[in-house]
């Protein structure tokens, strides 16, 4: 059974239904879908982002002992910093996405909650002779997160804070000024969708409060809040796929197309290493994540099977769809599905339920800010083809 957001009535007394992802009931949709796209390119987004996990990891031993079990190159953040890498089994199969950010005494992790208790004990079986305690703080921290080209703008006027100033995936302490009140929090340098974004994480209390007053700041500015029909449909557009919808415990990190942005192969041994060098130097995995646009006007269900067309194998089974979107900016239906290599090139059609499914590449054109370099988050690979 899904949990529910902290602000789940707020979202319901402002129209919204409730949709699970991630895990968690979220907002689907305050207004029209095309409006909230919209707005979110033009000037400002508010998004509920309490999907996540939030671990903690203190201890001499934490950043050893972490570097040791992660994709991510930990060892190496300087306070302030951050990165994003994955847990793997031995088999080298995803287990969780994790966001680390390094603190001067303790290490922050951010996951999703639909794994939180499996992360939590995969991560806590194996401190053994380590001083590292990890503490589960979810259950008392909330964050929520604003992208778009006003962000900035808005992020300094709330906080002081220039979040471009950071690092992606930098992190500061800072104070949020909003309706007569001074709320803590900790603003990260963060994208959704590949656009200028922060992410704020405070204390869970803090967020019956703070969501009306974000939202009026960003309505302010011209933005307003957006559910996740909007919010899937920006980062499919943009090529960025999720933990738990497009790669999760069935993927190695190839297979999913995230080995450029979540693995570090330059740090050392980690959980699962063996198998990612096996692939990398065989050179290619037998499917992968590709991008894909549909003919039909309506996006398939998750795990549509991908059909070959035409020639000696016709119909045979070369993939499915994980994830589909209308797209705002192409007028048509996209997705992201697992493809076999040999029917993965661009400008492939496939049989997609009643439908096709042609190859395309991922981000499309125009989908990503042309006056900052896109800001890498989750999977989000150079292209996915």
């Amino acid at each position: 059974m899904a949990a529910s957001s902290p602000l789940a009535e707020l979202h319901r007394d402002a129209g919204a239904g409730l949709e699970a992802h991630f895990g968690v009931l979220l907002p689907t949709q305050f207004d029209d879908l095309v409006a909230e796209h919209r707005l979110a390119r033009e000037s400002a987004a508010l998004i509920d982002t309490n999907f996540r996990a939030v671990l903690s990891l203190a201890g001499q031993d934490r950043v050893r002992y972490l570097n040791a079990v992660m994709t991510s190159n930990v060892r190496d953040l300087a306070p302030g910093q951050g990165n994003v890498g994955l847990l793997l089994n031995a088999q080298g199969h995803i287990l969780a996405e994790l966001e680390t950010l390094a603190l001067e005494n303790q290490l922050i992790l951010l996951g999703h909650e639909m794994v939180r208790e499996q992360t939590a004990a995969t991560l806590d079986k194996f401190i053994i002779m380590d001083d590292a305690t990890l503490t589960d703080e979810t259950a008392e921290t909330g964050t929520l997160a604003i992208e778009g080209p006003e962000t900035p703008a808005i992020v300094r006027e709330l906080t002081g804070v220039d979040v471009l100033a950071l690092p992606v995936r930098g992190h500061v302490a800072a104070t949020l000024k909003v309706a007569g009140v001074v709320i803590p929090c900790r603003v990260i340098h963060h994208s959704l969708f590949g656009f200028p974004g922060a992410e704020f994480l405070v204390g869970r209390d803090a967020l019956i409060a703070l969501w009306p007053a974000l939202a009026a700041a960003v309505r302010a500015h011209g933005g307003a809040p957006i559910g996740y029909r909007a919010l899937n449909a920006l980062r499919l557009e943009a090529g960025i796929a999720w933990f738990g919808s497009d790669f999760d415990q069935r993927q190695i990190p190839q297979e999913a197309a995230i080995e450029a942005t979540h693995i570090s192969f330059t740090k050392g041994c980690y959980t699962g290493q063996e198998i990612v060098e096996r692939v990398r130097s065989r050179g290619h995995v037998n499917r992968r994540l590709a991008g894909m646009r549909f003919g039909s006007a309506a996006p398939p269900e998750p795990d549509t099977k991908l059909l070959a067309r035409g020639g000696e194998g016709s119909g045979a089974e070369v993939g499915n769809v994980t994830s589909a979107a209308f797209s705002p900016l192409l007028g048509r239906p996209i997705g992201l599905g697992y493809v076999r290599r040999e029917h993965s090139a661009l400008g492939t059609i496939l049989q997609c339920g009643e439908t096709t499914a042609e190859m395309i590449e991922l981000p499309l054109p125009g989908a990503l800010p042309t006056a900052l370099p896109p800001v890498p988050v989750s999977a989000t690979p150079p292209a996915l083809t």
